[in-house]
């Protein structure tokens, strides 16, 4: 490292250090990203990397995220709800054009909440549409939903990347060419290095500061780091190497945000798989863990443990870190008694993300001591969606899950980790059709009890959001309630 920081230095001086100051009236930002996304169709994709650049930015659904996590309007101005809780009637914005010139009504709410629960829809997160009975257009600027159940969370699934609305006309390209209603509309995607957005000069809402902005894609944490240094990246929301980051807090030309996201941070486990399916050996997996040790080498320090799939911040979480505590030696007895005195071995698939790739090598180290040996696989994303999340050909993996509030997931059977529980999924349900905020809660804890107690997964540590910024970079979000890089309040301080 240290050779790297003298280059970086000489660079520095090459470059006369002016960055900074040359940043002072701009109006265009270069904002850094790990992973570059398969596509820009959140309506088709699972990929986190596809909603943080196309959400708020080019896409707006009929409602949407606060940075705060808070829910406000979008495409719909207001809404009201039907004494039985089963019609919403969205009124929505006037004067909204697509970025191709064509109008925006009640029509194209119709056809992308018709197309995202439709028997074939390829939407990721389908069942935020599993409620809808009938969607009706009553007039160009009105439309109502009318849902099988009563369901409070409506607008707040509205609000996720995988409801946008989409135009018909131009939603078949919408992976290549995306058209939205959004402040900023598609340039250029260069594969492998950057996508480019201009400002939309005929947005209907409020103007944003930025005329242009770049995503550029920088999968390794060293590279990020130089990249930051040298000035060919402004901001780095999502930054990849906290190893660096107090020398980043040491310097005034930058800002460090350290906030928290949504994402759950685990060791992902084939249920079917082959000596997966005893719990047993799930159990035995969760005690090799030594989280502490895996926030402090992969994460360097920054990270909150968990014992289950819910958000620490939440106000619902119930912290059951101590049923999976570090206990190497209940990890070897319950191999034993699994009929594995011998150990077994296991494949790890690894995507990308340096929390995966560094945690990896380090749980390998930590099940290999009580007798678990693990072939690492590293794979690319688009390998890791096609073969662990869709093909389910995998033992164990990392990921950060960064939706909010998913716990839904462990619902269904059909789900990549592929785990049935009748009695969890009749929990899930009564949470779905709950609006009384005190039985949810009690739901909720059933729940996380429920999937940590039959060691689904092994839960690792709620993912920081690390980012480092140009210090007169104003408007980044601090925390991620959803997955975006919203740029809608973005703007340089002079």
């Amino acid at each position: 490292m240290k050779s790297n920081l003298i280059r970086l230095g000489v660079s520095c001086l090459m470059l006369g250090c002016l960055f900074g100051s040359a940043h002072a009236a701009k109006n265009s930002i270069t904002i850094g990203m790990q992973l570059e996304p398969p596509h820009l169709n959140p309506t088709a994709g699972a990929a986190a990397a596809i909603d943080e650049v196309v959400y708020a930015n080019i896409f707006e659904g009929l409602t949407r995220f606060n940075p705060d996590g808070s829910i406000r309007p979008a495409l719909a101005n207001s809404w009201t709800v039907s004494d039985d809780g089963l019609m919403y009637t969205f009124s929505l914005q006037e004067n909204v054009t697509f970025h191709d010139g064509s109008t925006f009504d009640a029509s194209d709410v119709k056809f992308s909440l018709d197309q995202a629960r439709s028997e074939d829809s390829t939407n990721a997160q389908k069942a935020l549409f599993a409620d809808i009975n009938e969607v009706t257009v009553v007039d160009p600027l009105t439309v109502e939903v009318t849902l099988n159940n009563p369901n409070g969370l409506f607008p707040v699934n509205m609000a996720w990347g995988d409801a946008i609305i989409l135009d018909p006309a131009s939603a078949d390209t919408a992976e290549t060419k995306p058209i939205g209603t959004g402040p900023f509309m598609f340039s250029d995607w260069a594969e492998g290095d950057r996508i480019e957005l201009v400002k939309n000069p005929n947005y209907w809402g409020d103007e944003v500061a930025l005329e242009s902005a770049t995503f550029k894609f920088i999968s390794d944490p060293t590279a990020a780091f130089g990249a930051l240094m040298t000035g060919d990246v402004d901001a780095f929301p999502g930054f990849p190497s906290p190893e660096t980051l107090g020398q980043f807090e040491a310097n005034p030309n930058f800002s460090v945000i350290v906030g928290s996201t949504e994402g759950e941070t685990i060791l992902s486990t084939n249920n079917l798989a082959d000596h997966l399916s005893d719990v047993r050996v799930r159990k035995a997996i969760a005690h090799a863990i030594n989280r502490q040790e895996l926030i402090d080498g992969a994460m360097f320090g920054y990270g909150t443990e968990i014992g289950t799939h819910f958000a620490p911040h939440h106000p619902d979480y119930l912290d059951l870190t101590g049923e999976s505590s570090y206990n190497p030696e209940l990890s070897r007895q319950l191999l034993n008694e699994a009929g594995y005195a011998d150990g077994l071995s296991l494949r790890l698939h690894l995507p990308p993300p340096s929390y995966a790739r560094r945690g990896g090598e380090i749980i390998a180290s930590q099940l290999r001591a009580v007798g678990i040996e693990t072939e690492i696989i590293n794979v690319e994303w688009g390998v890791w969606l096609e073969q662990v999340f869709q093909g389910k050909d995998f033992d164990l993996t990392i990921v950060s899950h960064t939706e909010p509030n998913d716990i839904n997931i462990y619902a269904r059977p059909d789900y990549y980790f592929q785990y049935n529980n009748p009695d969890l999924q009749a929990i899930i349900e009564e949470m779905r059709l709950t609006s009384d905020s005190m039985r949810r809660t009690e739901l909720a804890h059933q729940a996380q009890t429920i999937i940590a107690q039959d060691y689904v997964n092994g839960y690792l540590f709620q993912l920081p959001k690390l980012g480092v910024a140009q210090s007169t970079i104003v408007g980044l979000w601090e925390n991620s309630p959803t997955q975006a890089n919203d740029l809608t309040q973005v703007y340089w301080q002079e």
